[in-house]
């Protein structure tokens, strides 16, 4: 996993979750909080920002709200003014991210003093991949169309071009988030962001909760994750809150989802944040490495998982459907546990009977062969060939537990 460095600041896997603060020096940010349009205010929130522990303070010059107008290139430029004083200001252990969709405002920004970009048009200006690796600069890439004036819109992607009708047919809006950052140009020190939140009206908040539980999926694109979960409304609905009452939902996504794989948090409540980070950190399932020997592993939960692996490592994915473990109960009478037991092995199904129930273990497809070859009255073989099929989809919850009665 590619660890990046802003500044001083390295960022991603075996380093601490970092915090992002938000400033905006736009009017028409909608969270009221952290807009300072000032530059004495502006230095002073950013100041305050790195008090509470924001490890980056990521200044906005424009609203990405989709309500509100695109602004040019040479609009954005003529606030950067206002940005760059904050750099020259604050005097902190911090990194500074400018965010923008253009490569001649990242340029600036970088010449000026600050050490990354946030794109929140993930690569639509064709000259910001070159822009941030000439100067060897992290950028954030967030997943999208190549379209600068519809940030986040990944359904916006010709998916059948670009990958296929059948592809686009059955891929879902993990998969084709995750699709959406694989087709950009990522640099040595790109931060990938899902994008969180409703950029377009065809985005739902399912899709939200789906990208938020299969957070780590993302690792397969062997980059660190950003997140943006700031009282988003995907999490007010679930406990019916307003944006005001929404800091404890936004709380508790932020600890899954460092628990998930998220290396950057952005956020404007900056200490509770890292609180929940922090515990997020203290829970997350480490994948296991060898210190000192090229050997780790990868944490791999669905074969659309195992087979953005295959392409990473530029092997045929055909192998992803062997390569998820799943564990699952069956209650069965003695006869079909003999019968289950005797065509296991051949199927490369574990299987562990007890006096209380029978454990079935292998991949998915290992379970199809099981339904395929096992000497079983009919309703055990639909059953077996419903794990194989449930088990190869990825799911929402992904500690998720099949069990069979």
């Amino acid at each position: 996993m590619t660890t990046v460095t802003a500044g001083d600041l390295p960022i991603g896997p075996g380093h601490p979750p970092r915090i992002v603060g938000v400033l905006n020096v736009s009017e028409r940010s909608p969270y009221d909080p952290s807009v300072h349009t000032d530059p004495a205010s502006a230095a002073d929130h950013a100041a305050d920002l790195a008090a509470a522990g924001a490890d980056v303070i990521d200044i906005g010059l424009e609203s990405a709200n989709r309500r509100y107008e695109t602004l040019s290139a040479a609009e954005e430029c003529e606030r950067l003014e206002v940005a760059l004083g904050v750099v020259d200001r604050v005097d902190a252990d911090v990194a500074f991210s400018i965010e923008t969709r253009y490569a001649e405002v990242a340029a600036a920004a970088l010449d000026g003093g600050f050490d990354m970009v946030n794109d929140i048009c993930g690569f639509a200006d064709p000259e910001m991949a070159p822009v941030c690796r000439e100067r060897d600069a992290p950028v954030v890439t967030m997943a999208g169309p190549d379209d600068l004036d519809r940030p986040g819109v990944v359904e916006a992607i010709d998916w059948a071009s670009e990958r296929s009708p059948a592809w686009a047919e059955q891929a879902d809006h993990v998969d084709r988030t995750v699709a959406a950052l694989e087709r950009d140009p990522l640099t040595e020190q790109t931060i990938v962001d899902p994008a969180f939140g409703r950029w377009s009206d065809a985005q739902t908040l399912d899709q939200d909760r789906a990208l938020l539980a299969r957070l780590g999926e993302l690792r397969a694109l062997d980059r660190p994750i950003l997140v943006s979960l700031h009282r988003k409304s995907f999490l007010r609905e679930l406990c019916d809150r307003s944006t005001e009452d929404a800091l404890p939902v936004s709380l508790a996504a932020t600890a899954l989802a460092v628990a998930r794989g998220a290396d950057m948090i952005r956020t404007h409540d900056v200490q509770a944040t890292a609180d929940a980070a922090t515990v997020g950190a203290a829970f997350a399932a480490a994948p296991a490495q060898a210190p000192g020997r090229d050997v780790r592993e990868r944490l791999v939960r669905s074969v659309d998982a195992a087979e953005r692996e295959c392409r990473r490592v530029g092997a045929d994915p055909v192998s992803a459907p062997e390569m998820v473990a799943r564990t699952i109960e069956l209650d069965v009478d003695a006869s079909a546990r003999e019968r289950l037991a005797a065509a296991a092995p051949s199927a490369g199904v574990t299987v562990a009977a007890g006096s209380d129930g029978t454990l079935l273990s292998g991949s998915p497809a290992a379970f199809q062969r099981l339904a395929d070859r096992v000497d079983a009255p009919a309703g055990l073989a639909s059953d077996l060939a419903w794990i194989a099929d449930t088990l190869a989809t990825p799911t929402d919850r992904p500690e998720s537990v099949v069990s069979i009665e």
